[in-house]
């Protein structure tokens, strides 16, 4: 299985246009590289592409991903797997305006949240608009095997969402040919139990880097914002961070994605970079590209 890595920021993409803190200066001074927002893209046999979440710099992404130019036969692009209903990660739907019959998977409340949207986007074809959470899970053109799971019930602040635990999810991904297997969480709150059993004979993890400070603030002046994030994304660091979490977990690869603007390991002169990378994980730029 071939995954990129489109973007790797968390929403507003780095540098945030209205954010002047250190890190932003230095991401517009070429200090340090400019990060879109956080969007995948997989294979299992290196035609058919499915993305992972839709982000507003989804255009952009695409055009810079040779893999998947369209050709002859049109685009490598199949369809969408959405995490969530947050609108940096669902409003590039709209940069695939045209497409002819894209499969869009998502959880129930997700799909519900996303119904105004669908006139707009059906409006050159009709679209395919399927339960992520199907029992038994799915198959993807490509030979990819696909079960999402729960991660928790915050809808977005811009829905009136009911209680639901599938508003967040995460994907388990398995290539049916190599026996790969890719956990997709971008988005985690707390670690469960059940996210222990998630990873199970996963071969790679590409997990939330949202927050390297368990207190949110990653070196930033608090704010409300700041309060507000910090209880929705595990931190990186700490006794309870997800660095220390998966160290239960020895065999999966892991690969962080979705950083903060003011997240320290945007920066690989920070200490904050030196040890998480010493402790195996990866911290990858835009249009990084690996095998599972």
């Amino acid at each position: 299985m071939r995954v990129v890595l489109l973007g790797t920021a968390a929403g507003g993409g780095f540098p945030r246009w209205n954010c002047a803190c250190a890190q932003c200066s230095a991401a517009r001074e070429g200090k340090l590289p400019a990060r879109t927002q956080e969007c995948a893209a997989v294979s299992g046999n290196s035609r058919d592409w499915w993305l992972l979440n839709a982000s507003p710099d989804l255009r952009t992404q695409l055009n810079a991903t040779p893999a998947l130019a369209p050709g002859p036969g049109g685009t490598p692009v199949r369809g969408v797997l959405l995490t969530d209903a947050e609108a940096h990660h669902t409003t590039g739907l709209t940069g695939l305006y045209g497409a002819q019959g894209p499969k869009v998977y998502a959880s129930p409340p997700v799909l519900a949240a996303l119904s105004p949207q669908r006139p707009l986007l059906e409006r050159r074809a009709p679209w395919t608009w399927a339960d992520s959470f199907t029992e038994g899970g799915f198959v993807l053109a490509g030979g990819l095997v696909v079960s999402a799971h729960a991660l928790g019930s915050r809808a977005p602040g811009h829905l009136p969402g009911t209680a639901d635990d599938r508003w967040v999810s995460a994907y388990r991904i398995e290539d049916l040919a190599s026996g790969g297997v890719l956990v997709y969480a971008p988005r985690l709150g707390t670690w469960t139990p059940a996210l222990d059993q998630l990873l199970t004979g996963a071969t790679c993890v590409l997990l939330d880097g949202t927050l390297y400070a368990a207190d949110g603030t990653d070196g930033a002046v608090p704010g409300p914002r700041r309060r507000a994030v910090a209880p929705w994304h595990l931190p990186v660091s700490g006794a309870d961070g997800s660095l220390a979490v998966l160290a239960r977990h020895p065999g999966p690869r892991l690969v962080y994605t979705h950083f903060g603007s003011a997240n320290p390991l945007l920066d690989p002169s920070t200490d904050a970079w030196a040890s998480v990378t010493a402790a195996g994980a990866g911290i990858p730029a835009d249009g990084a590209e690996f095998v599972v």
